[in-house]
């Protein structure tokens, strides 16, 4: 299986109950300057993790040890403000595969799928029932299944479907980009191409 795969997803999280997160506070702009990818995740979120001497603030969640997990789970409008790549980046590299919410920026959302970050849905209910899961108890396990397109709570079974374009599923299934599909169908284009002749 191709390493970017994502099928399903059981773990714990991090929640961040704070809406309308722009990506100026995922990732701040003086940090747009590298065109790697990597090494974005260290300054996710990096004015609300660390005081003005670099030091961790205690009170941020993802300074608090309590947490961890590879899914992020936000308050609704996740992702607003400007179109910078480098919000879904610094997500990924931090250790996330998903990112829970009542509603995306449409151009997060696209960022994410395009870079192996899957964005899931839910309704203001069930991400409600979510943070109060992970107040309760931070161990709460949560299960995404792109497959089924389904998130459960894993202690009590409470489960939502949401929605994903067909075609970027199928990319993060596979592994694929945009490129890696192409090439996955070549032999359909070459066939396709002998009638044209």
């Amino acid at each position: 299986m191709n390493a970017k795969a994502i099928n399903k997803i059981s773990s714990t999280t991090v929640p961040l109950n704070i809406e309308n997160v722009d990506t100026d506070q995922i990732i701040p702009a003086r940090f747009l300057k590298a065109t790697s990818r990597d090494g974005f995740g260290e300054n996710l979120f990096r004015d609300w993790r660390y005081d003005s001497n670099n030091q961790p603030k205690k009170d941020f969640v993802l300074n608090d040890p309590t947490y961890k997990g590879k899914i992020l789970v936000a308050a609704k409008n996740f992702g607003c403000g400007s179109s910078r790549e480098h919000a879904a980046w610094a997500i990924k590299d931090a250790g996330f595969d998903v990112v829970v919410s009542s509603f995306f920026a449409d151009i997060f959302k696209n960022n994410s799928l395009n870079n192996f970050l899957l964005p899931v849905t839910v309704s203001e209910a069930f991400l409600e029932k979510v943070f109060t899961a992970i107040e309760k108890d931070p161990s709460t396990q949560i299960t995404v299944s792109l497959q089924d397109q389904t998130i459960t709570l894993d202690a009590t079974g409470d489960r939502e479907q949401f929605e994903i374009n067909d075609y970027k599923k199928t990319c993060l299934l596979n592994g694929y980009d945009d490129i890696d599909f192409l090439l996955s169908i070549r032999g359909d284009i070459e066939k396709f191409e002998t009638t044209l002749a």
